[in-house]
């Protein structure tokens, strides 16, 4: 059976016993912090398992994509040296959510393994915990398992979520691979060989594990099974090893050949070919490559898979070429994978291109230190130098050298690593004021979503370090915290709210609101009067800043769906700040956004604005604005009831937020986009300007536009062509004037013969020139070398605003023979600070020290008499 019947044939068993196919879930956990990546087939029923979520269903089966790349669950270094792992792998895996149990767990397992998969029983061996003895009865009495392939085990038997919650036994199937393999039966002293391999682990979660360790049983005991894919591909293919089934073949062929390597069993192709399915499918899932979090770990995938190529002889791009036969292998399976194929190539040819100069100048750099190192330990100090200073991974570093059987001082790194990161601290210490964790009872109800003004008591006055105060006197500073506030805290990107506090015997201004631990924080000082704890106040929100906040908070909206209109489905949110002046939004995307596509952007943000559409707010479960088609930022957390914004025409942008925002899209007024660019590996950022912001914008462009046109006398229209003029005038007098400087250079050049003088029967000119430039120099070489015949010449110019040399220096095709034009630039560079090199019959070189430049020249007659003996 093929890979890809395999895994149909395994969904389309259990559908015949009632369960569900469910899809397989984002390679990106769903509002699941704690996890970097699916790393397991029942990671989407976690909430199901815990309680927390119900679905229409209490059977399921799925076909989960799955990575283990970083992270507690990390298998990178071990792909391309075992048979079985990988950073990318499919889980095939059935549940039982408080319906069926141990008996038709393991009963289902029995029958697709021997009745539809058919393998024989006599190669099958079966684990249970030692604790199980109801397992065990199953497998023995009613399955009628042979008893001597089968073992009680310990802990490798028995799984748990984490520290506490669900926990339960396990009962694993293995497949025997016969004698002629070497290693013992599972549980034996001899188990890690690799005749006994694991294919299916059954958990039965019987338990919640409390924080005092008790083991209290589950209500609705449920059903987590896990069968790899490119496993049982391999055990029902009659092979030995993943990379030998169908699915792996094709892409080995096909990283062979883009590598230009034949050999499709080296462990190479093995690591390009696992790694070309977890970057595929991150990237598929709006992962780009970053310095951190899930960017990084993709970076390191790809850097490690480009090393790879390289070390077959790669020297062009390749990588990205792989993806047309991914899609081949899976895209009919997994349709995300074959629609963002273009995108896929294209973040993987980039991130290629980047990191082929790191990568040749830092292997250049590892193959010195190897070659030279005294041992067999890499020092701490050399792996913290090619990774600090040249950029060079320290897991690529790491990957060479168990290749060449050399250890890396680890513990010496992270010395290095940790001294860097001491001095970054100390480099960014900064007062942190208004920093304290705060002690306070109770929360802040916050009214501002419909009103600007409220009546509230002063519940607590504190002071910088946050100690309680009880008045407050004229002039000072202070946090306000009130039992009930308009003022919007800062939170989601959106800066908090200013105005003032206003009550019977004082004034206090608000310069900030902060939220902390379900409170308010009224930053600012008391101008009037005094304040006291008790005390009735009327909180008044700057009306003209809230509006404009909220217009660009508002747009912000409107931007990230027109954003992933034109640039694509992998444009995700990386953070915001929405001020009453403009907005920023930060973006993951790969390249440049180009005027053209900023353009379109606006135009269709705009479109929206005139279309005035009324803006919804409604309150639902995380569950309904999922099923909405709600955008959010789900690694985050979100409370079980969520607030979903609707705005712009058809619904046009839906998404969690929890911010203030216009009650029509036309309050926006208009939308224009002030700047693009990169902040990071992967994310870019748009400023724009919404409202009055924006009309202020127009006006000062206006006004520049009509001052230029006064200095040039011309109207504001004619300012385009007027410059148009000015512009290619001074390209006609740049041109003219170099060719007055080469006519000047050559006239120049004819006096300089006079200065040659004769070295062991050679022709030689050594001469510093005056006046002209480093790119002039090849135009004076040529001009001597003509009227020279036969001969030597260097030349030197110092730039004395760059403070460096450069130096030239050319050699008749008479005389290349004897003496080479690259050797005698390279022993005058030596000698002012600089290095080069060239062809036999001319050669440039560069040099930081200008005070050397004379006696650097007055050595070479002794050079080229010793070179011409």
């Amino acid at each position: 059976m093929k890979s890809a019947e395999i895994r149909q044939a395994f969904l389309t068993f259990f559908e015949e016993q009632g369960h569900s196919i469910v899809p397989t879930s984002s390679l990106v956990p769903d509002n699941d912090p704690t996890l970097l990546f699916t790393n397991a087939g029942m990671v989407p029923f976690k909430d199901m398992f815990l309680g927390r979520e119900s679905r229409p269903y209490v059977r399921a089966t799925s076909a989960q994509r799955c990575v283990r790349a970083g992270g507690k669950h990390n298998d990178l270094d071990n792909v391309g040296y075992t048979a079985r792992h990988h950073t990318f792998f499919e889980m095939l895996g059935n549940f039982s959510f408080g319906d069926y149990f141990k008996r038709d767990a393991i009963r289902f397992a029995w029958t697709l393994l021997t009745e539809r998969f058919g393998l024989p029983p006599e190669r099958l061996w079966v684990t249970v915990h030692i604790s199980d003895d109801e397992a065990e009865r199953i497998w023995k009495d009613e399955i009628g398992i042979d008893p001597t392939r089968f073992s009680r085990l310990d802990e490798d038997n028995f799984w748990q979520m984490g520290d506490t919650g669900p926990c339960g036994p396990c009962s694993e199937i293995f497949y025997d691979h016969g004698p002629e393999v070497a290693g013992g039966p599972p549980g034996s002293p001899e188990e890690d060989g690799d005749r006994y391999i694991e294919i299916w682990n059954l958990v039965f979660m019987q338990y919640e594990r409390d924080a005092a360790g008790n083991m209290n049983p589950l209500p609705k005991p449920s059903i987590d099974t896990g069968m790899g894919l490119e496993r049982i591909a391999a055990v029902l293919q009659g092979v030995h090893s993943n990379y030998e089934i169908d699915l792996f073949q094709n892409l080995l062929k096909a990283a062979a050949e883009a590598t230009g390597h034949e050999d499709i069993t080296t462990p190479s192709l093995r690591v390009i070919a696992d790694h070309i399915r977890s970057c595929a499918f991150l990237i598929a899932d709006g992962v780009l490559p970053a310095n951190e979090g899930r960017g990084y770990v993709l970076r390191r995938i790809i850097r490690r898979a480009i090393r790879h190529g390289h070390k077959l002889g790669a020297s062009e791009p390749f990588f990205y070429q792989l993806v047309v036969a991914l899609d081949e292998e899976m895209g009919d399976a997994y349709p995300e994978l074959r629609s963002a194929r273009a995108q896929i190539e294209k973040v993987l040819l980039k991130e290629e291109e980047q990191f082929a100069r790191t990568l040749d100048h830092g292997m250049g750099l590892l193959e010195s230190a190897l070659e030279n190192l005294e041992g067999e330990v890499l020092p701490g100090e050399t792996v913290f130098k090619l990774y600090d200073t040249y950029g060079f991974p320290f897991d690529l570093t790491a990957d060479v050298c168990r290749e060449r059987g050399v250890t890396l001082d680890e513990a010496g790194f992270e010395r290095e690593l940790e001294a860097q990161r001491q001095r970054a601290r100390a480099a960014s210490q900064f007062g942190a004021e208004y920093g304290t964790a705060l002690e306070l009872e109770g929360e802040t109800t916050f009214t501002g979503y419909d009103r600007l003004e409220d009546q509230a008591v002063v519940t607590a006055l504190l002071d910088s370090q946050g100690n309680a105060l009880r008045a407050l006197e004229e002039g000072r500073q202070a946090l306000v915290v009130l039992d009930r506030t308009p003022f919007y805290g800062e939170s989601g990107g959106q800066v908090g709210d200013t105005g003032y506090l206003i009550g019977e015997s004082g004034r206090f201004q608000v310069t900030d609101t902060q939220k902390q631990d379900g409170h308010h924080l009224h930053k600012g000082v008391l101008v009037e009067g005094s304040l006291t704890v008790g005390a009735q106040v009327t909180p008044q929100v700057d009306a003209s800043l809230r509006a404009a906040t909220v217009r660009n908070h508002s747009a912000t909206h409107l931007l990230h769906q027109a954003l992933r209109m034109v640039l694509g489905d992998h444009v995700q949110q990386k953070g915001s700040l929405v001020s009453a002046e403009r907005l920023r939004f930060d973006f993951s995307h790969f390249e440049p956004v180009t005027p053209a596509q900023l353009e379109e952007i606006e135009a269709i943000v705009n479109r929206q604005v005139l279309a005035n559409a009324p803006t919804r707010i409604e309150q639902m479960s995380l569950e309904e604005a999922k099923g909405k088609g709600a955008a959010a930022l789900f690694e985050a957390k979100y409370a079980d009831s969520v607030r979903v914004l609707t705005i712009g025409a058809n619904d046009f942008s839906i998404e969690l937020c929890g911010g203030t925002h216009v009650a029509r899209s036309g309050d926006i007024g208009c939308f224009h986009i002030v700047g693009e660019t990169g902040i990071a590996a992967g994310v870019r950022r748009i400023e724009a300007l919404t409202g009055e912001g924006a009309l202020a914008y127009f006006r000062e462009q206006e006004s520049r536009l009509a001052r230029i046109g006064e200095r040039l006398r011309a109207k504001p229209e004619q300012v385009e062509e007027r410059v148009e003029s000015l512009a290619e005038r001074n390209r006609r007098l740049e041109k003219e004037l170099e060719r007055l400087k080469a006519k000047l250079a050559s006239a120049a050049g004819s006096d300089l013969l006079a200065e040659t003088r004769e070295i062991a029967g050679v022709r030689l000119l050594t001469k510093q020139l005056e006046g002209v430039s480093g790119k002039e120099l090849r135009g004076v070489l040529d001009q001597l070398k003509s009227k020279l015949g036969s001969g030597v010449i260097v030349l030197g110019v110092v730039d004395r605003e760059a403070s460096k040399v450069n130096l030239i220096a050319g050699v008749t095709n008479d005389l290349v023979d004897r003496l080479k034009a690259g050797d005698l630039v390279r022993h005058v560079a030596s000698q002012v600070g600089g290095k080069g090199g060239g062809r036999a019959d001319m050669a440039q070189a560069g040099g930081s020290d200008p005070q050397a430049l004379p006696r650097a020249l007055a050595s070479v007659p002794a050079w080229v008499k010793a070179t011409l003996g």
